[in-house]
């Protein structure tokens, strides 16, 4: 019996009872599309097949098959979080999963799911990334574009748009594959077909527009940049690593710069996240001095990451930039916290249920746009997790950014997952503002990125090492830097309403199809039992 309010299955359609297996492996050719894994192609076929799971489902069943995607997606994904917490890394993945079962349950099992599901993924992917505790985008299904041919579209509509694109291609795909599979004749076959060949072209064509966008323009200045990165062991939390040899390794790695910097010495230096960790205010520390000093003898800007205790529960992660002549000219405190590891939400609620002895301080939330004027130039600044918000790199655009940069600290992570989405992050960012991007990682990665979303140069994992090159400050305007992600939104929004339009539409001329069809068979008997009674 077919699930009310659902379409009945059609040929091609896995029908109840069978769709389990396809939906994990839907999940699990999503996920192995993201870093470090990939290709960007592997997405494809993975929400072609989460399409194809959907034909003939009623809504619970729809739901349960995106749920079982979101796990084939997001526990491979998210599989660093376990390393800090097993029930905890569990369960935001089993929560994350829910993304991709609410868009699927609200996709119609029949005709137009396609459009709904695509304008669905794009909805709920805005909402992982806001909510709950300010999102959590890591794992997200756009970081394995930034390698691939959609990435240029990043300029017109950022990660989102990338997507849906995503999506509208695995349905056009989904949608030609399944109609010559359970042809029953070429009549038959012509419309899917061409509805499918429709949807990749459309998405063929957001690829072209996007490498032709404007994306910053050819730049005004060629500044000379230095990454700087000391090494040292990773998978290791804050307590177990000294502060003072996490400083030292810094200020060694920058003794190194004029050795890799073939007599063009830098204009601009930059150091990560957390790079100098102190109990007390930045202002008295001799460290100030020290980094004062080194700004002075390297006649470089030089930014670095600064934590420091404010109180017995609190703490301030900030990037303050040093002139070349030693002043201190600028200073930005990190906006998005990571959730249970930087801060903890409801600390006297999440108490009772497991010991948060690892995050005995929470940081304050700081509320700046992210722009450091400096002698080098107007530079924007996402403090690690904060790159994977794209309306960060947005908001520091508008105020003037020329250059980004992504002083971050990834040294607790022991794999190169993490690191490796954030270098996707990086250059999606990159390419969405149209800005070249240069990351600081003490422990890697650390890398330049241009405006194009090209890795120019990339240090290795747990090395000392030192990047040293030209990038340029531009001022040109994307279309994502303009108008944001609610062109996207609304459109997705649009895609979800046509699809479930068309759906309704569909049952409408099936019903009278059925009926008609009824009554021509009603009729003959009819006939012959007036002609008796007579």
């Amino acid at each position: 019996m077919t699930p009310r309010h659902a379409a009945p299955p059609r040929p091609g359609d896995p029908g109840r009872g069978r769709m389990a297996l396809p939906a994990v492996l839907a999940g699990l050719a999503l996920a192995f599309s993201l870093p470090p894994w990939g290709p960007w192609i592997l997405a494809l076929p993975g929400a072609a097949l989460l399409w194809w799971c959907l034909g003939g489902l009623g809504p619970p069943q729809r739901f349960l098959a995106g749920w079982l995607a979101g796990l084939g997606l997001y526990l491979p994904g998210l599989f660093w979080a376990i390393s800090f917490n097993v029930y905890g890394g569990l369960i935001l993945m089993l929560v994350q999963a829910l993304a991709l079962a609410l868009a699927c349950a609200f996709s119609p099992p029949g005709r137009g799911r396609g459009a709904s599901l695509a304008g669905a993924m794009v909805l709920t992917e805005a909402l992982r990334s806001t909510w709950p505790f300010g999102g959590m985008p890591l794992g997200g299904i756009a970081l394995g574009q930034a390698g691939g041919p959609l990435a240029g579209a990043a300029r017109l509509g950022g990660p989102l748009l990338l997507v849906g694109l995503v999506f509208v291609a695995g349905a056009g795909l989904g949608a030609v594959v399944n109609a010559l599979v359970g042809a029953e004749s070429w009549r038959r076959v012509t419309g899917p077909v061409m509805a499918g060949l429709l949807g990749l072209a459309a998405v063929a064509g957001f690829a072209l527009w996007g490498a032709r966008a404007p994306d910053g323009g050819p730049g005004i200045k060629t500044l000379r940049v230095a990454a700087v990165q000391g090494g040292g062991v990773r998978g290791l939390s804050k307590s177990e690593v000294s502060p003072a040899s996490v400083f030292t390794a810094q200020l060694r790695a920058t003794a190194e710069i004029a050795s890799v910097d073939h007599g063009r010495p830098p204009a601009l230096i930059v150091w990560p996240e957390d790079a100098l960790s102190l109990d007390q205010p930045f202002a008295r520390s001799p460290a100030k001095s020290t980094l004062a000093e080194l700004a002075r003898s390297h006649e470089a800007t030089l930014t670095v990451g600064v934590t420091e205790t404010v109180s017995a529960t609190s703490f301030r992660n900030e990037i303050v930039a040093f002139a070349p002549d030693g002043d201190l000219v600028a200073r930005f405190e990190k906006v998005h916290r990571v959730p249970f590891g930087e801060y903890i939400p409801d600390r006297a609620f999440f108490s009772h249920l497991a010991s948060l002895s690892g995050v005995p301080l929470d940081a304050l939330a700081g509320h700046g746009d992210g722009l450091l004027r400096t002698p080098a130039g107007p530079i924007g600044t996402m403090v690690s997790y904060e790159v994977f918000f794209a309306d960060r790199g947005r908001t520091a655009t508008r105020a003037g950014a020329e250059l980004l940069t992504v002083p971050t600290n990834t040294s607790s992570y022991a794999t190169s997952q993490v690191p490796s989405q954030e270098i996707a992050a990086s250059r999606l960012q990159a390419i969405s503002e149209g800005r070249d991007l240069v990351q600081a990682a003490p422990t890697g990665f650390s890398a330049l990125i241009d405006h194009r979303g090209r890795v120019l140069a990339r240090t290795a994992l747990a090395r000392r090492q030192v990047l040293v090159g030209d990038v340029r400050l531009r001022t040109g305007h994307t279309l994502y830097e303009r108008f944001g992600d609610l062109p996207v939104l609304i459109a997705s929004g649009l895609l979800l309403l046509a699809g479930w339009l068309a759906a309704v539409t569909d049952t409408g001329t099936r019903k009278k199809s059925r009926v008609s069809r009824q009554k021509e068979q009603t009729e003959p008997a009819d006939s012959l039992a007036r002609l008796r009674n007579r």
